[in-house]
């Protein structure tokens, strides 16, 4: 029976989330200057995303456009502030190289981490999460602990960059690790090529919702926790404020679950 528990959401942001810290200073633009500003001077946003982790973020080939949660928010935001939208499709070992060449705000599913923090600052959170296997269904006891996928011969697949890639390298050096494009890595687990994959289990509520032969092992018990935000302009206090105050009302007013719903249906919520 496939596990039908939910990723605990964050409706509720707390507008203490965007309060300057005293000592901050602002990364590449004067103190009295915001990127917020700008936008609304040149009426683009830039946007950066990966277009290859759904829900979140996803570059439909056949109509070339981004669809997702995340890129839907990203209108949105867009909207609110009456601006147009400049997509910059980037990659996970590329994003934050490109964010902080050509973006203002990056979107689709990407985790808060300390590392990542040390050269961006984070919007407020929009859900938390935590690393969880995914597997073909009639093999999900056999991959309950990370002790049981740290063996040898058990293939751990997973695309390269991003927290996937840590979390693996980190976790089961013992096994076999295969890495793989995000778009079809799914699809390797079903046609027998890998045994299984650690990532998001809110991207495996998805993957099992897609899939009738994967299941998500314990989605409601993760390894760890971290949570997903929008990645801004480090020291920009004036951009965080707005976008933080944006995503409370987002969060409140049907928004965020309008986004969600054509991805999971009317029952799951993120």
């Amino acid at each position: 029976m496939r596990p039908r528990a939910l990723v605990v959401p964050l409706l509720s942001v707390s507008l203490l989330a965007g309060c300057a810290s005293p000592n901050a200073e602002p990364s590449g633009e004067a103190a009295d200057e915001s990127r917020l500003d700008r936008v609304l001077e040149e009426g683009v946003i830039r946007v950066c995303t990966t277009g290859d982790y759904r829900p979140f973020t996803y570059l439909d080939p056949e109509t070339d456009e981004f669809v997702g949660i995340d890129v839907d928010m990203a209108r949105d935001l867009a909207d609110d502030l009456g601006v147009e939208v400049e997509w910059v499709q980037t990659s996970w070992d590329d994003l934050m190289e490109d964010f902080l060449a050509d973006c203002d705000i990056a979107v689709g599913g990407i985790s808060i981490s300390t590392d990542r923090s040390r050269q961006v600052y984070f919007s407020a959170p929009v859900m938390e999460d935590g690393k969880t296997p995914i597997t073909l269904c009639e093999n999900v006891d056999d991959y309950r602990t990370i002790e049981q996928i740290n063996r040898p011969g058990v293939r751990s697949i997973m695309p390269s960059g991003g927290t996937n890639e840590i979390f693996a390298e980190e976790h089961y050096p013992e096994g076999t690790l295969i890495r793989h494009d995000n778009n079809t890595v799914f699809d390797e687990i079903v046609a027998g090529n890998a045994d299984v994959m650690t990532t998001d289990a809110s991207e495996t509520l998805w993957v099992a919702n897609e899939y009738e032969e994967l299941c998500a092992v314990h989605p409601e018990e993760p390894f760890d926790y971290f949570e997903k935000a929008f990645m801004l302009p480090r020291g920009d206090e004036v951009m965080k404020h707005y976008v933080d105050q944006w995503l409370n009302i987002a969060l409140h007013d049907g928004t965020w679950d309008e986004a969600v719903e054509p991805w999971f249906g009317p029952d799951v919520e993120l």
